[in-house]
């Protein structure tokens, strides 16, 4: 003992230390881009921001403080400086695939941050160990743009691990097809015909609306957007709106919607207001070489025949109406079995004032 000089018991005092191996230190410095560790050795750990975080700009005063304790993997024992290289980040990116590869194993369900969109697909980081999500396992429908995903926490699995050749695929797909399947299910066991049910607006077509009812989507087609006629259903709901709408069928995985209430239907009232005897305004709808359909309200339509529109003989009823027209008539026969309502202008001009009083 007493041929060994002060500074080699110096050293035999300190722990040895081999690159690859993961100590434990404490903290005695932080800089901007730096950590300096106390690791119990002869020389001090040294842990340089791009061996921290993947983060480029990122302060690690504000992350990492003094008297902090935390592990690290040696890189090298000597950097030529006396210094010990050491790396946070890869020895938690390793802990991060050994938790991968226990989800893979698993098929855990993951939550974890977006921390780039790529022209491919996401990566996501899991205890600084990265996923790859490629762009077709993202979602269950295309997706033109990837960038709303930016900085999300999103669930997915991991269907392939292969941590050597840097593969770790990871899935979101399928875990919004199963829980859609799951709401369908559960959506067809609670809904029957005759049900008035809340829906979004989820796509408008010429022939009508597609309805999400939360599992599953119906249609509300042209014909059963209103008691009265639609032309266009996209001057009528929007992509987003919320509707209440009835559950008219129901045909295996389709399901037909409809908006005209029975409560709601203007034949209810109609054997009054348009009784035969009584005056009433219309709005010409359309026209035919016999005569002239009327509304008289949405869901209403009554027949103006050419031979009821003047005393004076009428060829065809172009000749003296317009679709758009409002016009004054009689009615004189309704029928609310067949819902028939049968007009007359002709009738008025036989009536003098006093009776048009009455």
């Amino acid at each position: 003992m007493s041929d060994m000089s002060f500074e080699q018991m110096l050293d035999e005092s300190f722990k040895t230390i081999h690159n690859g191996e993961v100590v434990e230190g404490t903290v005695i410095d932080v800089k901007e881009d730096e950590i300096i560790l106390n690791i119990g050795y002869k020389a001090d750990g040294i842990i340089t921001r791009s061996e921290y975080t993947n983060e480029q700009n990122a302060d690690l005063r504000e992350i990492v403080h003094v008297g902090d304790k935390m592990e690290a993997k040696v890189l090298k024992v000597n950097d030529g400086d006396g210094q010990v290289v050491l790396t946070y980040k890869r020895l938690a990116a390793e802990k991060g695939n050994k938790r991968l590869e226990e989800a893979f194993n698993s098929q855990e369900v993951l939550k974890a941050p977006v921390v780039q969109v790529l022209t491919g697909g996401l990566s996501v980081v899991v205890e600084e160990a990265r996923v790859f999500i490629p762009a077709s396992l993202v979602s269950d429908t295309y997706e033109k743009n990837l960038e709303k995903y930016a900085g999300q926490e999103i669930e997915f699995v991991i269907t392939e691990f292969n941590p050597r050749r840097r593969r770790i695929i990871g899935d979101r797909k399928q875990l919004l097809v199963a829980r859609k399947a799951q709401m369908q299910k559960e959506l067809f066991e609670r809904i029957q015909v005759g049900d008035v049910v809340e829906g979004v607006v989820k796509n408008v077509t010429d022939f009508g609306a597609f309805v999400d009812l939360g599992g599953a989507d119906g249609l509300l087609h042209i014909s059963e957007m209103s008691w009265g006629h639609v032309e266009n259903p996209k001057k009528v709901f929007k992509v987003g709106e919320k509707l209440t709408v009835l559950i008219k069928d129901i045909r295996g995985e389709k399901i037909a919607l409809s908006l005209k209430f029975e409560d709601q239907n203007p034949w209810l009232t109609a054997g009054e207001n348009y009784a035969a005897g009584n005056i009433v305004e219309g709005r010409v709808a359309r026209m035919t070489d016999f005569g002239a359909f009327i509304e008289l309200e949405p869901g209403v339509d009554a027949l103006l025949h050419v031979s009821q529109i003047s005393h004076e003989h009428v060829d065809k009823p172009s000749d003296i109406l317009k679709v758009g027209q409002i016009i004054t008539a009689k009615v004189v026969d309704f029928n609310g079995e067949d819902k028939k309502i049968s007009l007359s202008m002709k009738a008025l001009e036989n009536l003098t004032p006093a009776e048009d009083e009455e």
